[in-house]
């Protein structure tokens, strides 16, 4: 995976980073590492602030989004496959603004 600053490549999201010649075979870990390290790059002296955040809603909404979709909106199925009661992800899919199918 190869991530570029915004004004160079296509399909943005929301840290201003786009992603190109995404491999599907790369671990998710290690796009993760290739999208931390551009990031980081990009950020050049500017002060970096709740990092953990920024990366924790990156992942997990795009996977509750995956999940809920995959399950039609199965608020049981999905917290069963995610392995966290389904108040938590209630709470969690609340916080981040996720609508799930009905």
């Amino acid at each position: 995976m190869k991530t570029e600053a915004a004004g160079n490549a296509s399909e943005p999201n929301s840290t201003g980073l786009r992603v190109t010649d995404a491999n599907h075979t790369d671990p998710l870990n290690k796009c993760v590492r290739l999208a931390l390290r551009a990031y980081l790059d990009n950020m050049g002296d500017h002060d970096v602030h709740d990092l953990y955040a920024l990366v924790m809603e990156e992942v997990e909404r795009p996977l509750f989004e995956t999940v809920l979709q995959h399950t039609g909106g199965n608020l049981s199925q999905a917290s069963r496959m995610l392995g966290m009661t389904r108040t938590t992800l209630r709470k969690r899919l609340n916080d981040y603004g996720v609508e799930r199918e009905r």
